[in-house]
């Protein structure tokens, strides 16, 4: 899926204010989630290891870490060739995040294979990187984005997942994909195969807008409309990532929870500065 915005002039020189939060939840004895920030490149992602397979926690390590490092290596040098086929008509940021992606799910997969048992070992993805006026989107599986504007929850990604199909092609209603036992089985995921697909959208981003990357630990256990509240109602990132990790417990807590809250707003000083020590506190 490539997804393109029409930008709306003026673009504002953005800083986001970060909060970032992750729990094992009510049920799970380990955490499977990881997620990581990287202020100084703009760039959010999380993955969730893949439960009912061996290593999730790994994977979904492993993930994170490799597309870091891949766009990393990529701001020292802009000549690094891109892994898989360029895509047309979307930006040279969302190009890399592709290939970090790309990057990663080779990592996980020769992982696995390394492995004394080979098994096999699989994540999802999802990765959010900011530039001026403009948010870049890139992920496979089922962790979504969304963007809260004007009190508005969108829904900026499209699960990859089984049940997720079935009602994109009017097998299945809502109602019956939220009450079907098969939630859980995806039809993309990074690193089950030598190569993944990976999705890229692009979308206009203005101040005090904001921005949510989360596993489905926490859409299983909250609907939109209440995270669009916590959202809507706590001004403060970090506020409300712990709001809403706490919520997502107190629903059940059926599985893991990650969620990064970005908070727009109008650069002021060195904010990806003083963001950067913070995490580095808090990591």
């Amino acid at each position: 899926m490539i997804a393109v915005e029409p930008m709306s002039p003026p673009k504002i020189p953005l800083a986001m204010q970060a909060g970032a939060r992750t729990d094992a939840g009510c049920v799970r004895a380990n955490n499977e989630d990881s997620y990581r920030v990287a202020p100084e490149l703009n760039l959010f992602l999380l993955s969730d290891g893949m439960g009912g397979l061996e290593s999730g926690e790994v994977a979904s390590r492993l993930a994170v870490d490799a597309i870091i490092e891949h766009v990393r290596e990529a701001e020292k040098n802009p000549a690094l060739p891109l892994i898989g086929a360029r895509i047309a008509g979307v930006s040279q940021t969302s190009n890399r995040l592709a290939s970090a992606i790309r990057y990663a799910n080779r990592a996980v997969h020769a992982a696995a294979l390394r492995a004394e048992n080979p098994a096999p070992m699989g994540a999802t993805i999802v990765t959010v990187q900011v530039s001026e006026g403009l948010i870049s989107v890139a992920h496979v599986g089922d962790s979504r984005v969304y963007r809260l504007r004007n009190q508005s929850l969108e829904q900026l990604t499209e699960d990859h997942s089984f049940v997720a199909e079935q009602i994109r092609t009017g097998h299945m209603t809502a109602e019956q994909a939220n009450a079907s036992n098969l939630q859980n089985v995806l039809v993309r995921a990074l690193g089950i195969d030598p190569t993944v697909q990976v999705d890229v959208s692009e979308h206009a981003i203005a101040e005090d807008d904001t921005i949510l990357l989360c596993s489905d630990g926490l859409t299983r256990e909250l609907s939109d409309a209440q995270i669009a509240n916590v959202l809507s109602d706590t001004k403060n990132a970090e506020r409300a990532a712990e709001i809403l990790v706490d919520l997502a417990k107190q629903a059940g807590g059926a599985d893991n929870i990650t969620v990064i809250v970005l908070r727009a707003g109008r650069k002021r000083g060195n904010t990806l500065e003083r963001l950067g020590k913070w995490f580095r506190h808090t990591e």
